[in-house]
């Protein structure tokens, strides 16, 4: 085995793994924010490219078509939170259902096609797998930490005012919530919509980076999404203590997983395992704590 090859692969796996990072912020809002499990992000995860990429390819100038896609993200975890708030639908099944509408959708968005391409050279792509080595702000690297510098910042202030506190408080306990008078419904349907607009501005910078967008781009998006998070909860838990931190230990999770991805292929992996490998990443890592805590107990279990 080559050490080159493995290294000369590694930018394009940050490059990857940081615009995951993105996505994966978005699931660390609803799985740790707001404690609901939301599978809209499998097709979000596909929604976002293809409303920015086919507006773009109608001539749309490329900021608008990514506050369109950030829009058509929010307005898929709109469609989550109605079915969970306003017809009881539990959020797993209400997800599971947005995602299977969203696959017709995202197709109709696309002019019924599986993948429409864009290419770098005629449109003003924000970042692109060709400069991946570029030195520069064309560098998608650079470009895409820009972006989660300025996601993270405004996270971090509007999860400091009035609005904001009161969805960490949902989600922390829903019940004294209600007690307090926060309207929780209203909370869960925006932490939803902001999560899944989160989720579809890194949907069209994937789109931008890989020069196409395809209907299951977002399959299996969830999976790496968690796995960014736990692997961020179990190597920097006990040291980011401010939020602002933990969401940038979740991007910086997401490039370890895609890392170890690179490591894995490099290793002599058949590509059509990768979906096993990244489920047993997460069990792995979802197990760690539970491993720890039964070392600490003596062996007992909890």
């Amino acid at each position: 085995m080559n050490i080159t090859s493995l290294l000369n692969a590694l930018p394009g796996a940050v490059a990857q793994g940081l615009i995951w990072g993105i996505m994966a912020i978005g699931v660390y809002i609803t799985y740790k924010v707001l404690d609901l499990a939301d599978l809209t992000v499998d097709g979000s995860m596909a929604t976002g490219g293809a409303v920015c990429v086919m507006l773009m390819l109608g001539g749309v100038n490329v900021w608008v078509a990514l506050v369109c896609a950030v829009a058509a993200g929010m307005l898929a975890g709109l469609v989550t939170g109605v079915f969970h708030t306003a017809m009881g639908i539990p959020p797993i099944l209400s997800g599971i259902l947005t995602q299977l509408s969203l696959y017709s959708v995202n197709l109709a968005i696309m002019d019924f096609k599986a993948n429409q391409g864009i290419n770098v050279t005629k449109y003003p792509l924000i970042v692109s797998q060709r400069n991946v080595r570029a030195l520069g702000l064309s560098n998608p690297i650079f470009t895409t930490l820009i972006v989660l510098a300025l996601l993270i910042a405004v996270l971090y202030w509007f999860f400091g005012t009035e609005l904001g506190s009161s969805l960490r408080a949902t989600g922390a306990n829903a019940a004294m919530s209600r007690a307090q008078g926060i309207n929780t419904n209203v909370c869960k349907i925006l932490g939803l919509m902001i999560s899944n607009g989160i989720v579809a501005l890194s949907s069209a910078m994937l789109a931008h980076y890989q020069g196409f967008v395809d209907v299951n781009m977002g399959r299996g998006a969830i999976v790496i999404g968690l796995a960014a998070v736990i692997i961020s909860d179990v190597i920097f838990g006990k040291l980011f203590r401010n939020f602002a931190l933990k969401l940038t230990g979740v991007a910086v999770g997401a490039v370890i997983y895609y890392i170890v991805i690179q490591v894995v292929l490099w290793l002599g992996l058949n590509t059509n395992l990768l979906k096993l490998l990244s489920a047993l990443i997460v069990a792995v890592f979802l197990a760690v704590p539970y491993w720890k805590a039964n070392m600490k107990g003596g062996g007992r279990r909890a």
